[in-house]
């Protein structure tokens, strides 16, 4: 896809494949099936503001407006909390436009409040209302050489229970190694 949701390529199977992860809108254009949620709307403005962010349909970006301050409880018992209902929202409408709904992908941080507060108060909500579908986490995991938080491995161990509670399957991916890519790899 380039960045207006145009399909560029060739194969026929990964046209035919592309209603897995992309609804079709008007104009043989692709839009993800994606829900963005944050605690604060900064990095929201980020993904708008960057070369994919028109491909993403604007009321699936879900955000508040006073983060959670690196602290999980915030992300899973206040701020988080207040926000929620308005995600599941969102989450139950693209469910609903779905021919078969296998399940859901989170990709989120276990360093941070909202991903790791948020991100498994989330996982526990949709897990309740969809309790036959299958649950994926993508789940970065802190490191102390990439960030100097201290709160981080209280955060990751906190939502670690709820991982194991609620989801099916967790992909752990490491911070650091994560970033060491991106410098020396991608050259970001």
């Amino acid at each position: 896809l380039d960045s207006n949701g145009v399909y560029n390529g060739t194969s026929e199977l990964q046209l035919e494949r592309m209603s897995v992860y992309f609804n079709e809108a008007s104009g043989n254009k692709y839009v993800p099936r994606a829900v963005l949620v944050d605690l604060e709307p900064g990095t929201m403005d980020a993904v708008r503001a960057g070369p994919f962010g028109q491909l993403f349909r604007p009321d699936n970006f879900v955000f508040g407006q006073s983060g959670a301050g690196n602290n999980w409880a915030k992300g899973h018992y206040t701020e988080g909390a207040e926000l929620v209902d308005q995600v599941l929202d969102v989450v139950r409408r693209e469910a609903e436009g779905c021919d078969c709904l296998q399940g859901f992908q989170i990709t989120h941080s276990l360093g941070g409040g909202t991903g790791a507060g948020m991100g498994t108060l989330l996982i526990s909500k949709i897990r309740e209302e969809f309790p036959d579908r299958m649950m994926a986490t993508f789940s970065v995991v802190p490191s102390p050489k990439v960030s100097d938080t201290v709160v981080e491995p209280y955060n990751a161990t906190l939502s670690v229970h709820q991982l194991v509670e609620n989801s099916d399957e967790t992909f752990c991916i490491d911070n650091e190694a994560l970033y060491d890519i991106c410098m020396r790899t991608l050259k970001l």
